[in-house]
C-alpha cells in the first residue's frame, strides 16, 4: 500500500513546488516588509515515514505534527534518526496537560505552537526546566482569530497578557511569536482574509508593548489553501501537508512532468 502511495506522489517536487510558491508570494510583499524568508513547516500527519525521509532528503528540515503519539512515533523511529539526523519537529495540535510529558520528551523539538492558556505555560516551564535547564523551549502563542468555539487560542485582546506572563515568568521558555489556524474558507474576491489582519496585529501589539523588532516576532499563519495569502501579508512559517504529501505531477499527453 505505501508503495502505491509513493509511486503515485511525488513528494520532492511537492517540495520544491511549494518553495517556489513561497518566494513568489515573499517577493509580493512591500519592500519594507521583507525580513526573512518563510519557514516551511511540511506537516506530516498520517503519513508514512518513506515519505518523511523523501521530503528530508529533499532538503526539508521542519516537520509539524497534529498528535503527540504520532509525532513520538515517528521521532524515535530508528530509520528516521539515521535518514534524517538533523529533523526539526513543530507540535501543531491542540495540547492536552496529559500529554505534556510525553511532548517533552520528543528528540529534536524545535517548537510548540499551540500554547493557550496560562496553565499550559506554566505546566510546560515547570517541566522542560526539568529536562533541559539551560536550553529554553521555543514556543508560540496560539490566538483563537476566528474566534470559533472548536478552534483553540486565546482571545485576541488577551494575548499581551499571555505573552507577558511567560516573558516574565516562565524562563524555561521562549515566547517566539504568535499563530492562528483561522477559519476556512476564505474568499479572497471579498477583500484580505480577516483572521490574517487580526494576528498581525496581535503580533504589532506584542512588539509595541515589550519593544520588540517586528522581525524578531514569529507569525505562523497560512496552510495548504491559503499560505501565499498569508506570505504575501507578512507570515514567517507556514504549515503545509496536502500540497507537498497529495502532491500529484499534472500530466501532458500522458506524461507526468
Amino acid at each position: 500500500m505505501i508503495n502505491r502511495i509513493m509511486e503515485s506522489v511525488d513528494v520532492k517536487l511537492g517540495i520544491k513546488h511549494i518553495l517556489e510558491r513561497v518566494e513568489q508570494s515573499y517577493l509580493k510583499r512591500s519592500p519594507g516588509n521583507r525580513c526573512a524568508k518563510p519557514t516551511l513547516v511540511a506537516v506530516s500527519k498520517t503519513k508514512p515515514i518513506e515519505m518523511i525521509i523523501d521530503a528530508y532528503s529533499a532538503g526539508q528540515r521542519h516537520f509539524g505534527e497534529n498528535y503527540v503519539k504520532e509525532l513520538w512515533d515517528k521521532s524515535t523511529n530508528e530509520l528516521i534518526n539515521v535518514k534524517c539526523p538533523e529533523i526539526r519537529w513543530h507540535f501543531i495540535g491542540h495540547l492536552q496537560s496529559s500529554s505534556v510529558n510525553k511532548l517533552l520528551k520528543v528528540p529534536r523539538l524545535e517548537m510548540i505552537e499551540t500554547v493557550d492558556s496560562l496553565k499550559l505555560a506554566n505546566e510546560l516551564n515547570k517541566k522542560w526546566g526539568n529536562i533541559s535547564p539551560s536550553k529554553p523551549l521555543k514556543i508560540l502563542v496560539q490566538v483563537n482569530t476566528s474566534q470559533e468555539d472548536a478552534k483553540s487560542g486565546v482571545e485576541p485582546n488577551t494575548v499581551v497578557d499571555l505573552y507577558r506572563h511567560i516573558t516574565e515568568n516562565c524562563k524555561h521558555l521562549i515566547p517566539d511569536g504568535v499563530m492562528t489556524i483561522g477559519k476556512f474558507g476564505h474568499d479572497y474576491s471579498t477583500g484580505p482574509n480577516p483572521d490574517f489582519v487580526c494576528l498581525l496585529e496581535c503580533h504589532k501589539n506584542i512588539c509595541d508593548t515589550f519593544n520588540l523588532s517586528p522581525e524578531n516576532v514569529q507569525i505562523s499563519m497560512g496552510m495548504s489553501d491559503d499560505f501565499e495569502q498569508a506570505v504575501e501579508m507578512g507570515s514567517t512559517i507556514v504549515r503545509v501537508g496536502s500540497s507537498i504529501f497529495g502532491y500529484r505531477p499534472k500530466k501532458i499527453d500522458g506524461a507526468n512532468v
